[in-house]
């Protein structure tokens, strides 16, 4: 049965926006910028923009402007994805 669960789209949907927030602990509390993330994971920034755009569409993440930079953090339903919870 658990293996049927994992195989439904919707739940592997689920595993990688998961696996996304929690993949790096420097994203933590702290709003951080794509470029910022970009660097910290050695990624493309066009890469980690697309990432945050998913997880911001998911209710995952919001965005502020500070100054010059976009600052992403997790909404409180991300932290519960996050801790396990909810």
């Amino acid at each position: 049965m658990v293996d049927a669960l994992r195989a439904q789209p919707e739940n592997l949907a689920l595993t990688q926006l998961r696996s996304s927030l929690r993949g790096d602990a420097r994203f933590g509390h702290a709003p951080a910028s794509t470029s910022h993330l970009a660097r910290s994971l050695a990624m493309a920034p066009g890469a980690v923009g697309d990432h945050l755009a998913i997880l911001r569409g998911a209710g995952l993440l919001v965005r502020a402007r500070s100054g010059r930079s976009v600052l992403y953090r997790r909404t409180p339903l991300g932290e519960a994805l996050v801790g396990g919870t909810g």
